[in-house]
């Protein structure tokens, strides 16, 4: 068994999306189109003829290349047709690099207890059972914040511009997350357009009167639509405006898609906000590794 580690430059792009478009673990992030937007670098180990392939992210700091997950991509780990070892991808990769902090997939199965991987929580909603049972399992805050959007007079549309959205965003969360820069900013544009043009990718917003209270861009691959950015007018948050965008979306997706992903958080209150929707709480393994004198 041969893993080797090829830059960008040298990938052979037709037979790596291949291998992640058909693997077990397939998820959109890990496309190539999608890191060249959101990357400042990235490289992948591949798996003799690219019969199994690892995209590793990576920056530069002090003539120092470090493995560090962009804003953007929630998951990525090996790809794989079957099962492989995937510890000798771990042993390579942590061989190379001093410094790792790196995302894999819910697929790629390691022992958490272990050192260097840490368990990260996100959240995911069956869409099989239909809408109007989910909805019947809404908690009862839930069930208030979709009657306050009704006398509010809140209203649905389904397409626009990712600026509004971005803006949206950077004036209310981004004032919150001052890590996030202007360049993920500028890549989310990007990133946005190019799944539009994909059709991979749908905006919504929610206009009470004339004015934007919410937005939201969501990915749509295989069976999952998964919430890749949002928010909300920080200053009016007594309208129902986000859980009206989510049961909206849910409504929308319901008979398209198996599985609804609020994109994640191993925060409690936002993990909390979401199992009000009748979410499941699943895992994933992040790779860990970091000098001792750091």
């Amino acid at each position: 068994m041969s893993i080797k580690y090829i830059h960008r430059e040298h990938l052979d792009e037709e037979k790596y999306n291949l291998c992640i478009d058909t693997s077990l673990q397939s998820k959109i992030y890990a496309f190539s189109w999608y890191l060249d937007v959101v990357c400042d670098q990235w490289a992948v180990l591949v798996l003799n003829d690219y019969e199994a392939v690892m995209p590793v992210p990576f920056r530069k700091k002090y003539l120092i290349q470090y493995v560090h997950p962009p804003l953007w991509i929630l998951q990525l780990g090996i790809f794989s047709k079957r099962d492989y070892i995937q510890s000798d991808f771990i042993s390579v990769i942590q061989k190379r690099f001093r410094f790792i902090e790196l995302r894999l997939n819910v697929k790629n199965l390691f022992d958490t207890e272990n050192s260097n991987f840490l368990e990260k929580q996100f959240q995911e909603l069956e869409l099989t059972t239909g809408y109007d049972n989910i909805k019947k399992g809404y908690q009862s805050d839930r069930k208030k914040d979709l009657k306050r959007a009704e006398k509010s007079e809140l209203r649905i549309e389904w397409g626009g511009s990712p600026f509004d959205l971005i803006t949206l965003f950077q004036n209310n969360v981004g004032k919150r997350t001052p890590e996030i820069k202007e360049q993920d900013y500028q890549n989310l544009e990007t990133l946005i357009n190019f799944c539009l043009m994909k059709d991979c990718g749908e905006l919504c917003f929610v206009y009470q009167g004339e004015k934007l209270v919410a937005a939201a861009f969501f990915l749509k691959y295989q069976e999952t639509s998964t919430i890749l950015c949002s928010s909300t007018d920080f200053s009016n948050r007594k309208n129902g405006a986000n859980t009206f965008l989510i049961d909206q979306a849910i409504k929308r997706y319901v008979n398209a898609y198996k599985t609804f992903s609020f994109g994640g958080s191993s925060m409690q209150s936002v993990a909390k906000y979401f199992f009000s929707f009748g979410a499941q709480e699943k895992t994933y393994p992040m790779l860990m590794k970091r000098p001792k004198f750091l």
